[in-house]
């Protein structure tokens, strides 16, 4: 369930009107809704309500705008980061150091430091020779980095191919056949509190199948590890729900999932952790655009031209990616049409021969499920400016993004002197 509601034939976000916004800030903008968020944070941690003190931690990479993120400190949610930038952002939304992860395969010397000075509650080590590396920095900053050993368990999450990360040929993690003896070695340095494993398959699933395998596999490992005199007080089990992006599109619901991982874990004494980004932030947002034109190519349906483009929205070029296209003010008549955005590539495409809304050139519409991947994945493509940011409390609306103009983002750069 959201907040985006027609209320008197008008989209609106809880109780402002998208026209409303679209008139204050602008189009394209993002959209969140406060109470969405709120929600969707509450609904996944009642469904954990059967594990001994879950720990709950927002993939940052889903959406890291603060305002969202404070939203969520609110409601007791730490951090899952993979940069130094997400670590920053998780502490400035007054998220808890000892509840913030800090998960990813290339974490520079840098950022292994920053971690350690900031106070983290866990690193998720991708690799032995990043355990090495975070040992010889804990030892000289006098502390010792409590760990979690990233396993990849080969198992195929039936997602994209490029949001697949739990199969061998992925980066991500230690092969499963060896991450008992590398956990091992890692549990001898000096450097290291090694107290749990970490798994994470893939985002956007849309059965538990995948996970309940992958789980199996890490109950397997912990036995292993116990049996080698190894400690194994905490289990990271990522995030990767899914989420509807078509009307009517089901996904396993969140208490779906609490009772698959409850049933898995019975035996496992330990401290279960999660990473949900998508299912909380996904359905929060939308997109907000307004036609520019309608044009005709051939005897085919027209392209609908609007102002948000690839560059504001990157997740259709990318992947492929659905995203639900309705008006703000629908008349009641449809059309088909291809939905484009304004930039000079053919892959600036929103979808193709979709029925929709009939829209002219000035009309609003708005992207659904836009919460999450959305404004984090931008650019400045074509010389466009970085889109906006609006948060809705009820009837209140707030920047909380704002927009970057070309520009601006022309002011940071120089011509050398010597060209003259």
């Amino acid at each position: 369930m959201d907040y985006f509601q027609l209320k008197d034939g008008v989209l609106h976000a809880e109780d402002v009107a998208l026209s409303r916004i679209a008139e204050e800030v602008g189009t394209p903008v993002y959209v969140y809704s406060r109470a969405t968020l709120e929600r969707h944070a509450r609904v996944f941690r009642d469904a954990l309500s059967g594990l001994h003190d879950p720990h709950i931690a927002f993939a940052v990479k889903a959406n890291p705008n603060l305002a969202v993120l404070k939203v969520l400190a609110n409601e007791g949610y730490g951090a899952d980061v993979v940069s130094s930038g997400e670590l920053a952002r998780a502490l400035a939304a007054g998220m808890k150091p000892a509840d913030i992860v800090f998960s990813g395969v290339g974490k520079t010397h840098a950022e292994l430091l920053h971690g350690l000075e900031a106070g983290i509650g866990q690193f998720n080590i991708e690799s032995e020779e990043e355990g090495y590396e975070l040992a010889a920095i804990a030892e000289r900053h006098g502390s010792r980095a409590a760990c979690a050993l990233r396993v990849n368990p080969d198992v195929d999450a039936r997602t994209h191919e490029k949001i697949s990360t739990g199969k061998r040929e992925n980066k991500f993690g230690v092969p499963l056949d060896r991450a008992a003896e590398i956990y091992t070695r890692l549990a001898q340095e000096d450097g290291l509190d090694m107290r749990g494993v970490a798994v994470h398959i893939g985002s956007q699933l849309s059965t538990l199948e995948p996970l309940e395998t992958a789980f199996e596999k890490v109950g397997t490992l912990i036995a292993e590890l116990r049996d080698k005199g190894c400690a194994v007080t905490h289990v990271d089990l990522g995030g990767g729900l899914g989420v509807p992006y078509k009307a009517g599109e089901k996904m396993p619901s969140p208490e779906e999932y609490g009772a698959m991982v409850a049933r898995v874990t019975a035996k496992w004494d330990v401290r279960l952790m999660f990473e949900p980004g998508r299912v909380i932030a996904g359905n929060a947002g939308v997109l907000l655009t307004r036609v520019i034109r309608s044009k005709r190519s051939g005897n085919g349906p027209p392209f609908v031209v609007v102002d948000a483009a690839m560059n504001d929205l990157a997740r259709p070029a990318m992947y492929g990616a659905w995203h639900d296209f309705d008006a703000v003010a629908p008349t009641g008549t449809r059309m088909t049409a291809h939905i484009v955005g304004p930039i000079c590539e053919t892959g600036d495409t929103f979808a193709m021969d979709r029925e929709c809304d009939a829209l002219v050139a000035g009309d609003l519409a708005v992207f659904r499920t836009a919460g999450a991947y959305g404004a984090t994945m931008a650019s400045s493509y074509n010389s466009r400016g970085f889109v906006a940011e609006v948060l809705v409390d009820g009837d209140r609306l707030a920047v909380v993004a704002d927009r970057i103009a070309a520009a601006a983002i022309m002011d940071a750069e120089r011509v050398p002197d010597w060209l003259g």
